[in-house]
């Protein structure tokens, strides 16, 4: 799993370098994707080569333009969607009885598995954030139930109001060069009938800032993954290199080279480079997510087993281990529903065995690539799954030998705060 999520991440890097670069096009076409690969990929690198603090201040404002441009649609949206514009009429749900809410029924939902996927992916950094985090037990439980309203916000709500105002049969979507096509951007082309002239292009600045954002957090997850993976032994050992301030060098500069493949955007191949990296990204998310799901289920029983309180633990999922469960059981589904779609894909004409082997690991190439890490670490390693009474709970601990004091002072704290806040930690 380690490598499966470092993997995830390497070849984000010069995917979204890839889609930033043909945003620019948006704007002038005839300009050479090649500058702007390489003012990305400088951009992404200096800002990781500040650490952790230099990741964390960027993402603080990237996250400021995008939540304000988030908000903004959303409020722009419903104005469109009500008929308050001056070139279009009430919308309302029009689009979800014609042409129809699912193109294709369940299986066409099925078959964009991967670009959910893909797009859902980062939310669990938060999590391999807080080993650089001066207080875990105390900043992590607000950022991680953050995650959860950010997504319900800014993911579903604008999703929602994009699927009231475009269409699926929309010209523009269908005639899309590649994935990447900014063009053909869903959000663009909703604000576009609206009929305004330069909303579209501030959208579209968002989305390259966005680019540059997933890519600076690319970078941020596989050096620290490769890092980690060398420590266990299970990475060449100079990616565990550290320096001073807390950086792992070696690990940085090997993820970032991967971004050289964005120079590939001049290249008439770059749709089909974008759509394999996709492949290998986007599904690794799910195996990334049940394996969390797992891991967590696992260490509840490790930490009954050891007879330890659930208040010791620096943070509690509120779902407990039945939400875990259910997550785990929902992306077993998912992988279900998505080799489905491979193996009989939506075609509106026959494919040759060549398309289908072709399509199959365009849907499901994460399968392989953690089935091929999994066995070759069993057979080299000879290793067994480790008992639940095996498992070592307390090495890595910050708060290990002194948690009866952090937690009376974090009782003392609590007790001090007024009612609101009580009632507001709960939620966020």
């Amino acid at each position: 799993m380690g490598w499966n999520y470092a993997l995830q991440w390497i070849v984000v890097l010069p995917l979204e370098i890839i889609a930033g670069a043909m945003t620019i096009g948006y704007w002038n076409e005839s300009l050479n994707k090649a500058i702007f690969v390489a003012v990305f990929l400088a951009v992404i690198v200096v800002i990781n080569l500040f650490g952790v603090k230099g990741y964390g201040e960027a993402e603080f404002v990237f996250a400021i333009v995008k939540v304000t441009a988030v908000v903004g649609f959303i409020l722009l949206g419903i104005v469109i969607n009500i008929g308050g514009t001056p070139e279009g009429g009430y919308i309302g749900g029009k689009y979800w009885s014609d042409p129809g809410a699912f193109n294709n029924g369940f299986k066409g939902l099925c078959s964009v598995f991967v670009t959910a996927a893909f797009a859902f992916a980062g939310t669990e950094l938060v999590g391999l954030a807080a080993a650089e985090t001066a207080n875990p037990r105390k900043s992590l439980p607000t950022a991680i139930k953050q995650v959860f309203w950010r997504i319900t916000l800014f993911y579903i709500v604008s999703l929602a109001l994009v699927g009231l105002l475009v269409p699926y049969n929309e010209p523009r979507l269908l005639g899309a060069t590649s994935i990447a096509d900014a063009s053909a951007s869903p959000f663009v082309i909703a604000i576009e009938s609206a009929g305004t002239t330069i909303l579209p292009s501030i959208m579209n600045g968002v989305i390259l800032v966005s680019v540059i954002s997933v890519g600076n957090s690319s970078v941020f997850g596989s050096s620290r993954t490769l890092a980690a993976l060398a420590e266990l032994g299970q990475a060449p050992k100079i990616f565990a290199y550290v320096d001073r301030r807390g950086r792992p060098l070696v690990s940085i500069l090997a993820a970032s080279s991967v971004g050289l493949l964005a120079f590939m955007a001049n290249s008439k191949v770059h749709s089909h480079v974008f759509d394999w990296l996709l492949a290998i990204s986007g599904l690794s998310s799910v195996f990334t997510w049940g394996s969390t799901c797992l891991a967590h289920i696992r260490l509840r029983k490790a930490w009954a087993y050891h007879h330890r309180s659930v208040s010791d633990m620096a943070f509690r999922a509120q779902g407990g281990t039945i939400g875990s469960w259910i997550g785990l059981f929902c992306n077993c589904l998912i992988l279900v529903g998505q080799c489905w779609v491979a193996i009989w894909p939506i075609t509106s004409e026959p494919l040759t065995s060549s398309q289908r082997a072709e399509n199959f690991f365009l849907q499901c190439l994460a399968i392989p690539v953690v089935l091929l890490f999994l066995i070759g670490h069993k057979l080299w390693y000879r290793t067994s799954v480790i008992k639940v009474e095996d498992m070592d709970i307390d090495t890595g601990r910050r708060d290990f030998g002194r948690l009866g004091i952090i937690k009376a002072q974090e009782e003392e704290e609590r007790a001090s705060w007024p009612k609101w806040k009580r009632v507001y930690r709960v939620i966020c």
